[in-house]
């Protein structure tokens, strides 16, 4: 595989998303073992390959019970799901973190702005606990690019969160409040309070903390508390390098190196650009592993590519990160 032309290719607006799928797709198949073994099961020919529907995507539990990637290398990064006790956690092999980097930073600019220009406060006390998490290196060097003195992480002790917060909407400082949800909850319950100048991000994650909610019923517990209008959302996984967010209402919107699709739940080779079903993921900075995800997430795309999220399908293990039903 000729991986540094491809990575320098990612983000680069010289090449439509259609043909950067397909050129890496090949790549793909010629270079990961398991992903060439999916398609000769699948029977597929490859090289006829000419529209993004038709690319097979790989089952997401192949992270679970195999070492999804593009040929030989060590890894500089491993991470891994929360996932319970009992079951098997994800893991994605990371050839180079300076991709994934470059993909959390570039999408946070294009959604968000400045990164210097906020002050960024991270919620995360299960994630802070594990070693391997993709979220937490995340919101870490989003922590540390905005040079905010306040800027940093929170693990249970929510008095100097309040105290941090309230210091920062005197000031009228624009700040990102990113958490897990159950930790949002217990949070905005302790200490409800107005916030001007905070947007409120949940990312997913009741984990067994709490009675599950809807995510309409968890975001209107929130508004409540914070006293704002709407909850923004971060949609990612460990299985993926790249993350789609929404500025309210459970709609995504994805990067421009980032596509959701439809997969038929009674055919999963049947893919299209819209409508209701299963969640397939095209995810360009995937290129050391697969860039080409069918996840067990049930949603809807809709004509713009922006997507909801609705649950998960039957039978399918609960992840950490798990969305909650609708």
């Amino acid at each position: 595989m000729q991986q540094p032309a491809i990575v320098n290719n990612i983000f680069a607006e010289t090449q439509s998303f259609t043909v950067k799928a397909l050129n890496i797709m090949r790549q793909q198949y010629a270079g990961n073992k398991i992903y060439n073994q999916w398609n000769d099961i699948l029977k597929i020919d490859i090289a006829s390959i000419s529209a993004i529907n038709n690319i097979p995507f790989l089952p997401i539990s192949f992270f679970k019970t195999h070492k999804v990637a593009c040929g030989k290398f060590e890894a500089e990064n491993i991470f891994e799901s929360s996932g319970t006790t009992k079951s098997i956690q994800s893991k994605h092999y990371v050839k180079k973190t300076d991709i994934y980097r470059q993909s959390f930073n570039k999408a946070f600019e294009l959604f968000y702005g400045d990164i210097k220009s906020w002050c960024i406060i991270g919620l995360l006390p299960s994630y802070l606990e594990r070693t391997n998490s993709s979220l937490i290196l995340m919101v870490s060097e989003l922590i540390n690019n905005s040079e905010h003195p306040k800027s940093g992480f929170y693990l249970h002790n929510f008095e100097d969160l309040k105290n941090v917060l309230a210091e920062l909407e005197m000031q009228q400082q624009k700040t990102l409040l990113i958490g897990v949800t159950f930790a949002m909850l217990d949070f905005s319950e302790i200490h409800p309070m107005q916030l001007k100048s905070t947007i409120v991000m949940e990312t997913g994650g009741m984990k067994g903390r709490r009675e599950e909610l809807t995510r309409t019923e968890v975001h209107a517990i929130l508004c409540r508390n914070f006293g704002i209008a709407t909850i923004h959302s971060e949609y990612g996984m460990t299985e993926l390098l790249s993350q789609a967010y929404s500025k309210g209402s459970g709609r995504y919107y994805c990067p421009p190196w980032m596509k959701v699709m439809i997969r038929d739940e009674e055919d999963p080779l049947a893919v299209k650009e819209k409508g209701r079903g299963i969640l397939n993921i095209i995810d360009l900075a995937n290129v050391d592993s697969c860039c080409f995800i069918a996840t067990d997430d049930t949603g809807t795309v809709f004509e713009d590519g922006s997507f909801e999220v609705h649950g998960r399908i039957d039978n399918s293990d609960i992840r950490g990160c798990s969305l909650m039903v609708l």
